[in-house]
């Protein structure tokens, strides 16, 4: 589809709770450009993760519920800057840093429709994952999707995608849609173990009925913490 108009993201808009900001996440742009291959992504599913401190209650489903580490480090910083973190000791998954300097906070995404550099996306998911089913499954999932955009753990973590500075020699960039999408869907988030993956903490935003949006499923003890 062709994407809305956007706008260059601000510290200051970035900087409230990531449940707040994960909404307005969607609809968004990244554009990346990495080893000179520019691909850009638009969002359609995100979650919200607070770290200690942050909001009314802790969150037991984030990165930094226990605390700064050297692990989650970047979520604590400035927002508008990238966390990328390893999952499950292979894929690299990129966050946008929300909320105050010193309040940690992150919003993953989750799902994002390749919009532009479709053949890079591809190639680079070809050499890390095998065949790819459809356009859609390019960026269809945050693992996926990190592949997709080139960021990669643990050099790109903290990139800075509010000013586009040069990281490692990547850059990334965070352009926000001009009005807010309609069709906001929210529910839990994806296999998060516990009470965090469930309604509880309903911090997962997508767009309803985009065809990019993953697929759900329960964490370990989800359902019986609550999940249905």
């Amino acid at each position: 589809m062709t994407p809305a108009a956007t706008r260059p993201a601000s510290r200051d808009e970035l900087s409230a709770l990531p449940v707040e900001v994960a909404p307005l996440l969607l609809g968004a742009l990244l554009e990346t450009v990495v080893a000179g291959e520019r691909v850009v992504v638009r969002l359609t599913e995100v979650e919200a993760y607070h770290g200690v401190g942050t909001g009314d209650r802790p969150d037991p489903g984030s990165h930094a519920r226990m605390g700064p580490t050297a692990r989650n480090a970047t979520m604590w910083g400035e927002p508008g800057h990238l966390y990328v973190y390893l999952s499950h000791g292979i894929h690299s998954c990129v966050n946008v840093v929300c909320g105050p300097e010193g309040v940690a906070g992150g919003v993953l995404l989750r799902g994002a429709e390749v919009i532009e550099g479709e053949a890079v996306a591809e190639r680079r998911r070809l050499e890390r994952r095998g065949a790819v089913r459809s356009a859609r499954d390019l960026a269809r999932g945050p693992g996926r999707l990190g592949d997709a955009v080139g960021l990669r753990h643990p050099v790109h973590d903290g990139i800075d995608a509010v000013t586009g500075a040069e990281h490692a020699g990547a850059r990334a960039l965070l352009l926000l849609p001009a009005e807010p999408v309609a069709r906001v869907a929210t529910g839990p988030r994806v296999g998060v173990a516990g009470i965090a993956g469930t309604a509880a903490f309903p911090w997962r935003f997508w767009i309803e009925g985009d065809a990019t949006v993953s697929a759900f499923r329960w964490g370990r003890g989800a359902a019986e913490a609550g999940g249905g």
